[in-house]
């Protein structure tokens, strides 16, 4: 997950360590034409929440709707992954609901019809045999507060952000205990949330990666990044077992745990954008293999400038009969404008955009003097744009 990290100059680190520094005067608000790119979701009412209705995929397996009804559903929302100070959602959903409440009304209002949640696994499984009553109670009130709200709710697990806060326990374990409390994880929370009218889709984990040989030490984490370690590996040791083997192995696993609890929430996986042999990053998962247990695939992309058409040609490579989530996107490489004609482009091959919120609105960006609030302020107008233009 790629994030940005105040300094000097505006420093955006991405999915593998390398830091870029943007020159802000070659960031752009743009104006002018845009896609459908928006969905039929529910208007709030000040008196009654609205009435969710069900995520499917399509029978044809290109998108999204809404059942009973039918209705098209386009995904078009934000990843709420940290606030402002780069706090995580359960740093301080105990003590300023009042914030969080704000921002998803905040969310909605810029046209979001969907938000993705970030779980960590420690504050959910503190000890390795009894889930957290206390987490579980408070992830089920935000669902509610997104029902409330008119969000539908795209819920990542098994984060390990803060390295420090990653139980000592669990990073003892081997491969086989460590999927085993995977699975707990996922039974937890599929027993909390199974039902929930506000609940799109169960997201496997944040950029899981599966190494070629052996990872030295027993470091289950990537490179930390803003102070957080977004990439996590899935085992240390392919000990001669190929990549897609153990990725399909691993997915299997954990579909099965939640739909032992939940046979109706589609599920997914936000992978990398390197998942292709070919390419000189591949995180070890093979689309084809996926497509048969995951009810769509999730990409994480940032288009780099100059380079938009090669961007969504490799879109092409996960086209497996399943709809195409861009579950991560930010012009952390390219102009606005250039992520608005990757946007505009990818919609040969995805059926919906996720980019970023962190806190702070419009009105407030405008009237800091920061670099990195400029850089968002420019995204978060593009939103407001391409959101406007579905006629919702």
């Amino acid at each position: 997950m790629g994030t940005l990290k105040r300094c000097n100059a505006l420093c955006i680190t991405n999915h593998i360590g390398t830091v870029v520094i943007l020159n802000i005067a070659s960031i752009v608000v743009v104006v002018g034409l845009l896609v459908p790119a928006g969905a039929a979701h529910p208007q709030a009412s000040k008196n009654k929440p609205p009435h969710l209705e069900r995520i499917v995929t399509t029978k044809d397996g290109t998108g999204f709707s809404l059942s009973p009804s039918g209705r098209r559903f386009i995904p078009w929302g934000f990843n709420y992954d940290h606030d402002e100070e780069g706090r995580l959602i359960e740093d301080y959903w105990d003590s300023e609901w009042d914030k969080i409440t704000q921002d998803f009304r905040e969310m909605k209002q810029l046209g979001a019809n969907v938000v993705r949640i970030h779980l960590q696994l420690g504050r959910f499984l503190p000890v390795p045999d009894v889930p957290s009553a206390k987490a579980l109670s408070k992830l089920r009130q935000l669902l509610d507060l997104a029902a409330e709200t008119g969000l539908y709710v795209d819920l990542t697990g098994l984060g390990c952000y803060h390295r420090r806060e990653v139980p000592a326990w669990y990073d003892a374990l081997d491969e086989g205990q460590r999927w085993e409390i995977q699975v707990r994880f996922w039974e937890a929370v599929a027993q909390c949330c199974a039902g929930h009218p506000a609940l799109w889709c169960y997201d496997l984990m944040n950029e899981p990666v599966i190494p070629g040989g052996k990872v030295p030490g027993k470091n289950w984490l990537g490179p930390e990044f803003g102070g957080k370690c977004f990439v996590q590996f899935i085992t240390l040791d392919a000990r001669g077992r190929r990549r897609e083997e153990i990725g399909e192995q691993w997915v299997r696993t954990l579909v099965s745990a939640i739909r032992r609890h939940d046979p109706h929430t589609l599920i997914t996986v936000g992978l990398l954008d390197g998942n292709i042999e070919r390419r000189k990053f591949h995180s070890g998962f093979d689309p084809r293999s996926l497509a048969s247990y995951l009810d769509f695939l999730s990409l994480h992309i940032y288009p780099k400038s100059g380079e938009i058409e090669e961007a969504v040609k490799r879109l092409e490579e996960y086209a497996v009969g399943k709809p195409i989530v861009i579950e991560e996107m930010f012009p952390l490489h390219c102009r606005a404008s250039e992520l608005e004609q990757f946007i505009v482009q990818s919609q040969r091959y995805a059926s919906g955009w996720i980019g970023f919120y962190w806190g702070k609105t419009p009105a407030e960006l405008q009237r800091s003097h920061e670099l990195t609030d400029k850089f968002t302020l420019a995204w978060l107008e593009l939103f407001q744009k391409l959101g406007n233009s579905l006629g919702k």
